[in-house]
């Protein structure tokens, strides 16, 4: 995921990391933050995707590396240039057609990414996102009344973003999601926990 740090006093507090701060789109390309392997882990040891899978905002490939464990085709791009896939991308152009899309989108693209992985995937995408992306009026009118996903799967344990190359200490202070919209579900969406244990096991 490519997004933009404007860094402040209150950045690292006590630990803790300031999601306001960190969570940000990447406007200019300069920083971005990396998925833990573990999260991407937890995704696929519980959900099955068959077919191609498209890593849209792939960054420098820790997603798709992966991704790749499930044997199905992954396709890697991004709009930025990280030395990882096929670059200068902008998924919200595209029109091109695939199996699955799984990313973790821009902080203040989400909805976006939503509505645009709908149009292009044929069978399911996932999408890694702050669990308050279920809060919102304007959501609640538009995406979650057409579109809802089928299951939302919440982490047992916080995941932390941190920049490209920094010192991992301290923990995040929001909650997050894989968020899967399923073709062939049918009915309401599915509240499910990822077991504890995936950090340790896949860190």
């Amino acid at each position: 995921m490519t997004e933009n740090m404007a860094m402040d006093a209150t950045y690292n507090l006590n630990g803790g990391f300031k999601p306001t701060v960190k969570r940000n789109a990447d406007i200019n390309g300069p920083d971005f933050f990396p998925t833990p392997p573990w999260a991407t882990h937890a995704l696929i040891d519980n959900e099955v995707f068959t077919g191609d899978i498209w890593e849209c905002a792939c960054g420098d490939g820790e997603m798709s590396n992966v991704l790749q464990e499930t044997g199905n085709q992954v396709i890697s791009s991004d709009l930025y240039d990280r030395g990882f896939g096929e670059t200068g991308v902008d998924f919200l152009e595209q029109t091109k057609k695939v199996s699955n899309i799984i990313t973790n989108p821009p902080y203040n693209s989400a909805q976006q990414f939503v509505e645009q992985a709908h149009k292009l995937s044929s069978q399911k995408f996932a999408l890694l996102l702050r669990l308050a992306f279920l809060e919102g009026a304007s959501r609640a009118r538009t995406i979650f009344s057409t579109v809802p996903p089928s299951r939302v799967w919440v982490f047992s344990e916080r995941i932390t973003f941190y920049p490209k190359n920094a010192v991992k200490a301290g923990s995040g202070t929001t909650a997050y999601a894989w968020f899967v919209w399923d073709k062939k579900h049918s009915g309401s969406t599915e509240l499910k926990w990822f077991q504890p244990g995936y950090k340790k096991l896949y860190s």
